[in-house]
């Protein structure tokens, strides 16, 4: 059995956790939209066509804030397509996914679906095949109160008040070759400038975020950040940032330990925003918003960068990287979530990609069920209880060797303190295949009362790591209670099983 220690101080805090952290994405991409959270005529739908069981469980997940269109989409699309009566919307080839879009939902529909979901909107604009004009536009369109064409063309559409959308995205992925419209740095530095400064023009209470690299594996990843904010940092808020892991050739060790390639990344990133900000003598500072990050197995891809099985047909909606999530994948996805709450002081924003069908915590049928995959616990629970402020934890574990990435522990953590509701939150992953780890952890400033709430998600009975909800079986790998956690004062102990990811929360007072 491993052991593990974990120091946490109420004094010693990164900052509050901001709700953003706990986004997701929903793309014009396979079957995300349309039989995602978009279907008329199926039994659970609503007068708008939206799926109602879709809409309970993107509540449940806990999603704050959601970016749309894409994605690789967005890059050729237009946002006027998807306005006005849904029967005269132009029908378009999508390039990026090699499918014919309807634009049977578009604008008004995501806006509408938001508000019943209680999501904050993340639009992004064409800046691969359009430009300034159109995002200047947009946010005409989208959020001036009216008395122009564009805002009372809204009017006239059906939304007499603006949607306010007060996110947006410059454009995605423009670094990569696969993107339409790719750019150089220099190019997309500029574009993004003007674009910026035409928005805010419209609307000066908008943040926005800057492309980023597509992957810290980019050959010109650094140098796309560090050229792009040396001419857009003033105009910006956030700068994106994009990572996807898979487990290859059954290495689960590292494929367990990717976490620690997304510290890595982050406070690369950091080093670079802040050394334009320190070489441009600017004042304020620009943070990150991870827009895209999740486990995806890519082996699909081919040589550029399209899955392979995209038809050679034009379809509409057909099945993209519908990924089967399994206890492995979990344990990974909350690992990420930890990396990402223990950098909130920075990274601001956070997408998971996506939120149904397409490598999605949620998973759901044509005219049949919604269900939850294993990888929507970790983040279900941690949307539910990171409050408050995120406290600097100090991680003292048993490690183990990694072929990608060197030592890592096994036991990795995040922390919150919610001085309101007088509870802290421990987030714990082992990442260990075939130990238990037996885990102390001290609380400095805090006297510890009772365990408010105690979950593990771990290997099933008579399953393995590979174990996952499937339409047959769609309870298999979900929380259960972890048992045995026990706190005297200012310490509590407990025991991860193997493989496993849980949390611990507790009732404390200020010592």
């Amino acid at each position: 059995m491993s052991t593990a220690r974990i120091t946490i101080a109420r004094d010693f805090t990164i900052g509050e956790v901001t709700r953003r952290l706990f986004g997701s994405f929903v793309e014009h991409m396979g079957r995300c939209v349309y039989t995602g959270i978009y279907e008329p005529g199926h039994p659970e739908a609503d007068e708008n066509g939206f799926r109602r069981d879709v809409l309970a469980l993107t509540k449940e997940l806990g999603a704050t804030v959601i970016r749309y269109p894409g994605g690789n989409f967005v890059s050729g699309y237009n946002w006027e397509d998807g306005l006005g009566p849904a029967e005269n919307r132009r029908r378009r080839l999508d390039g990026a996914w090699h499918t014919v879009e309807s634009n049977e939902f578009g604008l008004h529909e995501f806006v509408n679906w938001s508000k019943l979901a209680g999501t904050e909107v993340m639009e992004a604009v064409n800046l691969g095949t359009r430009g300034v004009n159109a995002a200047r536009e947009l946010v005409e369109y989208a959020n001036h109160p009216g008395g122009t064409y564009l805002s009372d063309l809204r009017r006239a559409n059906g939304a007499e008040e603006p949607f306010d959308i007060k996110l947006w995205c410059l454009g995605n992925e423009l670094d990569g070759p696969w993107q339409i419209g790719h750019k150089t740095a220099d190019e997309y530095g500029r574009l993004a400038q003007e674009a910026a400064k035409a928005m805010k023009f419209v609307d000066p209470s908008i943040e926005v975020v800057a492309v980023g690299s597509s992957n810290s594996g980019m050959p010109t990843f650094g140098a796309w950040e560090h050229t792009v904010l040396s001419h857009a940092y003033d105009e910006v808020d956030y700068v994106s940032m994009h990572a996807y892991y898979q487990e290859h050739d059954g290495d689960a060790k590292s494929f367990l330990a990717t976490a620690v390639d997304t510290d890595y990344f982050i406070e690369s990133v950091i080093s670079t925003v802040d050394a334009v900000r320190a070489k441009g003598k600017h004042k304020k500072f620009v943070d990150l918003s991870f827009d895209e990050w999740n486990v995806w197995y890519q082996t699909g891809l081919d040589s550029d960068d399209q899955p392979h099985n995209v038809s050679k047909e034009w379809k509409q909606h057909p099945r993209l990287i519908e990924d089967e999530y399994n206890v492995t994948d979990a344990i990974v996805v909350g690992t990420l979530l930890n990396s990402l709450l223990r950098h909130g002081d920075r990274v601001k924003i956070a997408n998971q990609a996506q939120l149904v069908n397409v490598i999605a915590p949620i998973r759901s049928e044509e005219n049949g069920p919604a269900w939850r995959q294993s990888i929507f616990w970790p983040f279900a629970r941690m949307a539910e209880l990171a409050r408050g402020q995120i406290l600097r934890t100090a991680v003292t574990s048993d490690r183990y060797e990694t072929a990608k990435f060197g030592d890592a522990d096994l036991v990795d953590v995040s922390a919150t303190w919610d001085e309101e509701r007088g509870r802290v939150a421990l987030f714990l992953a082992n990442r260990g295949l075939e130990e238990a780890s037996e885990v102390e952890v001290l609380l400095h400033g805090f006297t510890g009362g009772r365990v408010t709430r105690a979950e593990v998600l771990q290997v099933p009975e008579g399953g393995d790591r590979f174990s996952s909800n499937v339409e047959q079986h769609q309870d298999l790998v979900g929380l259960v209670p972890l048992d045995g956690v026990a706190v005297d004062g200012s310490r509590a102990t407990l025991t991860l099983p193997a493989l496993s990811w849980a949390v611990v929360e507790l009732e404390v007072t200020p010592a």
